[in-house]
């Protein structure tokens, strides 16, 4: 295979990025979680929900640790494979990638003195509060680096004159047109993907027969919130399909593989394209896609022909898009079946199928998580600057980058393997039941 430096570059940009977004979803969701577990064990003093924010604060801080690694390999590899990129656009993002490291040693600060000072205030809410930085600097870290993300989509602040970029405004370009619905979308889904983490922690251990009230309350609090806030992501996945159809049409038109130009245009799953453009197999949703563009019906929403084939993103993002919904439609369903279960049928809230089906929802939503992010970066192909820079113009020639390649992937699996051992051997022989009794607290559902 003949070296090339464009597609290694991409393959370690796509694999740091895969790999760190599954630490940086939890770095930004878990800290939610821990803040309302031990707000429910202070307002009702039930040491199960205490337990909770401990064991899960114990958790949370190697994945911070990890999270750590990977998000400044991110900024090293920004500067070592992208330097046409950071050449134009550096003076653009520096304010929002300054701003993200602030925001994470705002929380890394606040979460050093959380983790030192359990039991040591005589009011126990002033430990709580010291969560409150966290939670904030944990979500304006995922603000600021994901406005650098849409600046990418939809970039503004400046002036392209004889081909240098002049008059710069950094606040423009870091509020650009996509911040709304991509920083919506990547907070509520860190949201969604920590609650189904956690209630599937909880689901396994009630699954190998530990019917402890313990994992009982873990359940209930991690899945109503993760009811909510799948379907937030829905949502906010709606209005995501409103930017795309003003801003970055071409994208809505890959994903949809729709090709003319048409009101009254139908959303189509899954499905087979042939080399004329014929969608077979497809299951067909009348006039979805115009609703989605639109609200209306009767909307126009541009066809994939209206642009030079040159700049059209690849087409197998059609079904990425559709796996994504499809995984988000199933967690959806799975958090409703447990709340109205929890509502009307509580003797059955607990059966085999429901908390097996709730073990799936943790790598369900994380699957969801790296399909989403797959669907928004190869969609913005060809650009890595829409409009004005191209990924293949903007890469290192270096012939090392293979080299790299190498050494960040063994980087990444030595940190995987290495979080999960620390994880497994954190909690295997410290379970909940044994730390509560140790406590004086045993009690069994």
């Amino acid at each position: 295979m003949q070296y090339d430096a464009v597609l290694y570059s991409r393959i370690l940009t796509e694999m740091t990025l895969a790999f760190h977004i599954l630490f940086a979803t939890i770095g930004v969701g878990v800290p939610v979680f821990i803040a309302l577990a031990q707000w429910m064990g202070l307002k009702h003093n039930d040491p199960h929900y205490l337990l909770l924010a401990r064991r899960w604060t114990r958790g949370f801080t190697i994945t911070v640790a990890v999270g750590v690694v990977t998000g400044t390999a991110i900024g090293l590899q920004l500067s070592l494979l992208w330097p046409s990129f950071m050449e134009q656009a550096g003076q653009l993002i520096a304010l929002p990638l300054f701003m993200e490291t602030f925001a994470f040693f705002f929380e890394a600060i606040f979460l050093g003195i959380y983790l030192y000072t359990w039991d040591r205030f005589k009011n126990p809410k002033t430990h709580l509060l010291l969560l409150i930085p966290v939670v904030i600097g944990s979500s304006l870290s995922a603000f600021f680096i994901t406005a650098v993300n849409a600046f990418m989509n939809t970039p503004q602040g400046f002036e392209i004159v004889n081909g240098t970029i002049m008059n710069i405004e950094p606040l423009k370009a870091m509020f650009n047109p996509a911040v709304p619905t991509k920083v919506g979308h990547v907070l509520v889904s860190a949201y969604m993907t920590s609650a189904f983490i956690l209630a599937a922690l909880a689901a396994y251990h009630l699954l190998r027969g530990r019917q402890h009230v313990y994992y009982k309350k873990a359940l209930r609090i991690t899945l109503i919130p993760a009811l909510v806030f799948s379907i937030a992501t829905a949502l906010v996945g709606d209005l995501s399909g409103k930017f795309l159809a003003e801003y970055q049409p071409e994208k809505l038109a890959a994903a949809e593989w729709h090709f003319d130009t048409e009101g009254e245009a139908p959303l189509l799953l899954f499905g087979k394209l042939d080399e004329e453009q014929n969608v077979s197999g497809a299951i067909k949703i009348p006039f979805a896609l115009s609703i989605l563009a639109g609200n209306l019906p009767s909307t126009e929403v541009i066809g994939l022909n209206e642009f030079p084939a040159d700049e059209r993103p690849p087409l197998y993002v059609h079904y990425l898009f559709d796996v994504m919904v499809t995984l988000g439609m199933l967690l959806i369903v799975i958090a409703l079946i447990y709340a109205v279960l929890s509502k009307w049928k509580p003797k059955k809230m607990y059966n085999k199928w429901l908390l097996r089906a709730v073990v799936l929802s943790a790598p369900m939503s994380l699957i969801a998580i790296e399909i989403g992010w797959i669907f928004a970066e190869v969609g913005r192909q060809p650009w890595i600057l829409r409009g004005y820079l191209k990924t293949a113009e903007a890469a290192t020639a270096s012939p090392h980058v293979g080299t790299m390649l190498v050494a960040f992937g063994a980087l990444y699996v030595l940190l995987g393997v290495g979080a999960v051992i620390v994880l497994r051997n954190m909690f295997k022989n410290n379970r909940a039941e044994d730390e509560l009794a140790a406590r004086g607290d045993s009690h069994v559902a």
